[in-house]
């Protein structure tokens, strides 16, 4: 038997292009409310008549209220978005796309939301709701939650939420970071995510990168030592997915190695570790806090990455970690199942 999807589909197309308009807009304003209709017309690329005459309706529905702030979604609007979800997953496509994706990665799981973050940066934000409900649902008793810096997971971050059964949470940033913007650190993301969730939180006051000298003087160090020990029994790990050239620019990587990076046709950076199209591990920086190695020790490792230009990246650093759960959008998604 048909599902009802495919039979409105057939006999009512119309009807699940304004019910995919509509479900678009209430996403939009759960992200970023409260937010004015001048700003949800640009941020979406509707003219603001066609808008108007939408949130009204939302509004006559009771999903959205109006205030002088901007535009809010409702208790009940709120409750809608939630049910509306794995529907919409249907409908738009984005249910076979995850499965598409799962088989020709060989992944543990894969979430897809829509749109593309090259074009929209809000759909980062969805990506980080995407993780945030993903977290919840695998937290245990006691958890240690290590978290990768950049602007990804800052917008993961961002959407984080407390944990509705009071679950004890300690945030631990994945690696040290000092030297980059402050705002996509690890140990600003990681203090905001414990903010957010009401949880706990420890620090790594180190750099990013350090010579060898440095590494074993610094790891030598008893309050160090201490919060390195925490990382390294993290429950889960949520981190990013960089484009090799891109990190190694953002690192100020001497002549040298920048050469090498590229001389190997690296792609993908994750924990300091460079990839070919392969998956190949072609350069290695030496950073304080997670190795790829200690990963095969956690029992739940996130990757959030999107953006049709991360495909390359994405791929690459996901052939040697087939264990991991990816958080995607669609635009990064569809280049990854093709061919």
């Amino acid at each position: 038997m048909r599902s009802i999807i495919e039979v409105q589909q057939k006999l009512l197309p119309d009807l699940l292009e304004v019910m995919q308009k509509r479900h678009e807009i209430l996403k939009y304003i759960r992200l970023m409310q409260p937010i004015g209709r001048r700003s949800l017309s640009t941020s979406l690329g509707h003219s603001e008549r066609v808008l108007r005459g939408e949130v009204q309706f939302l509004k006559e529905q009771n999903l959205v209220d109006f205030s002088t702030a901007g535009m809010t979604l409702t208790k009940e609007g709120k409750e809608l978005l939630i049910e509306l979800e794995e529907i919409m997953k249907e409908v738009t496509g984005l249910r076979v796309l995850e499965t598409k994706l799962q088989e020709k990665l060989k992944l543990k799981d894969v979430i897809v939301v829509s749109g593309d973050s090259d074009a929209f940066p809000w759909v980062k934000k969805e990506m980080g709701r995407a993780c945030v409900s993903r977290i919840k649902q695998r937290l245990s008793g006691e958890n240690i939650v290590a978290v990768t810096g950049g602007t990804t997971l800052a917008d993961v971050a961002e959407m984080m939420s407390p944990d509705s059964k009071g679950r004890s949470i300690l945030f631990v940033p994945a690696r040290g970071g000092l030297g980059e913007r402050v705002e996509n650190q690890a140990n600003t993301i990681c203090a905001k995510m414990a903010e957010k969730a009401s949880g706990d939180y420890r620090l790594l006051h180190v750099p990013d990168v350090v010579s060898n000298e440095a590494y074993q003087s610094i790891t030598a160090e008893p309050s160090i030592k201490e919060v390195l020990n925490l990382i390294k029994s993290s429950s889960m790990v949520i981190h990013g997915i960089g484009d090799a050239k891109t990190m190694a620019e953002r690192r100020k990587t001497d002549e040298a190695d920048m050469k090498k990076i590229l001389s190997s046709h690296a792609v993908a950076e994750a924990f300091g570790y460079y990839f070919d199209e392969d998956g190949n591990v072609v350069h290695k920086v030496q950073t304080i806090g997670i190795q790829l190695e200690d990963l095969a020790d956690i029992s739940d490792v996130i990757a959030v990455a999107g953006g049709a230009s991360k495909a390359k990246a994405i791929q690459a650093y996901l052939k040697q970690a087939p264990d991991s759960l990816l958080i995607t959008d669609e635009g990064a998604a569809k280049e990854l199942v093709k061919g």
